[in-house]
């Protein structure tokens, strides 16, 4: 049978565990508005809105990259912290 203060202590684990992903989802999703907001000013100093545009700006392309990264990471996080709570 297992120990009562383990399972305690483990319970504890997972809760603080789940709060930093949570927290770093938090940040990361501010990281993503302010390369939204990065992007939006990339384009308008630049005139070209259209990815296909070979003018298109290569800092705002490079934006785009970096965002769709984090948002890839916050969906595997949050999928990570969702598995944990089904678990819990």
């Amino acid at each position: 049978m297992a120990d009562l203060s383990s399972l305690e202590t483990l319970r504890e684990a997972l809760a603080i565990n789940r709060l930093r992903i949570a927290t770093l989802i938090g940040n990361l999703s501010r990281s993503v508005e302010i390369l939204t907001a990065d992007i939006e000013h990339e384009e308008t100093r630049s005139g070209v809105r259209d990815l296909a545009d070979p003018n298109y700006s290569v800092l705002a392309r490079n934006l785009r990259a970096r965002r769709v990264n984090l948002c890839a990471a916050i969906a595997t996080l949050e999928a990570l912290v969702q598995g944990t709570s089904k678990a819990a």
